[in-house]
């Protein structure tokens, strides 16, 4: 598993999230994308146990606050279920442009991955 950076030190209380995409590029222009990540966080509300006190989803981040049993877990699991689904969703629209870039900026020490989604941190 990759290096996280998130470290929770009071589950019980609520944190302020922010994630990155590589390089700031605008992943969130379109509808499709944005649907991805609410459809992620309904379902993490509902199975998770996260509770998600406030959100704001701009053009290359976004913004949360939020609270959960196991926010480091979760997370993690977020953003891999994000990043899978951002790059089928810009194969099957054969995003090329973008594709390209986030396999450049990749960082050299995701050797098993062709593509980097997240900024780390």
């Amino acid at each position: 598993m990759g290096r996280s950076r998130y470290k929770i030190y009071e589950s019980a209380h609520s944190h302020f999230v922010t994630c990155t995409i590589l390089h700031w590029l605008p992943l969130f222009t379109r509808q499709e994308s944005v649907q991805i990540i609410v459809d992620c966080l309904k379902f993490l509300q509902e199975k998770d146990n996260l509770k998600l006190y406030a959100y704001v989803i701009l053009e290359n981040h976004l913004h949360m606050v939020l609270s959960g049993d196991d926010l480091q877990k979760t997370m993690q699991s977020f953003k891999q279920y994000i990043a899978k689904q951002l790059l089928e969703l810009l194969k099957k629209e054969n995003a090329t442009t973008i594709l390209d870039q986030l396999a450049f900026y990749k960082k050299a020490h995701h050797q098993e991955k062709s593509y980097q989604v997240w900024e780390e941190g």
